[in-house]
């Protein structure tokens, strides 16, 4: 089977080695938008030059509703940064949604253990 304007050999070539083209391009469109630094973040991979993490765009997205447009928009990014943030959680998903089980775990620990001043002072506004 060949394309328009390409000999069958190219096309076969294209076929052969398009994924690993296309693994070369993702990996430089992550390195180009995505950041990881120690010091920021707790070290989560982030939108460079942001402290917006890959993870809180891909909640946005898939957990709130919001498309990717909108959470450019809403927090002046490029549109290029949202979609490489998007490509790095499906690239990294397990371990990020690992990370953020643990932290919600962790959160919900000190939750119990230390119980908000604030909502006790509110029970006992509402007599509860």
């Amino acid at each position: 089977m060949k394309r328009a304007g390409l000999s069958g050999r190219s096309y076969y070539v294209s076929l052969r080695y398009g994924m690993e083209v296309e693994d070369s391009l993702m990996q430089l469109v992550s390195q180009e938008h995505i950041e990881i630094s120690s010091d920021v973040r707790s070290g989560k991979p982030r939108i460079a030059d942001t402290r917006i993490a890959v993870e809180d765009v891909a909640m946005m997205h898939l957990k709130l509703g919001y498309s990717l447009v909108e959470i450019a928009g809403k927090y002046d990014l490029s549109l290029a940064s949202v979609y490489a943030a998007m490509a790095y959680y499906f690239d990294h998903r397990d371990e990020i949604d690992c990370r953020t089980a643990e932290e919600d775990e962790l959160v919900e620990v000190l939750k119990q253990n230390h119980p908000s001043r604030l909502q006790e002072k509110l029970r006992q506004l509402r007599n509860e």
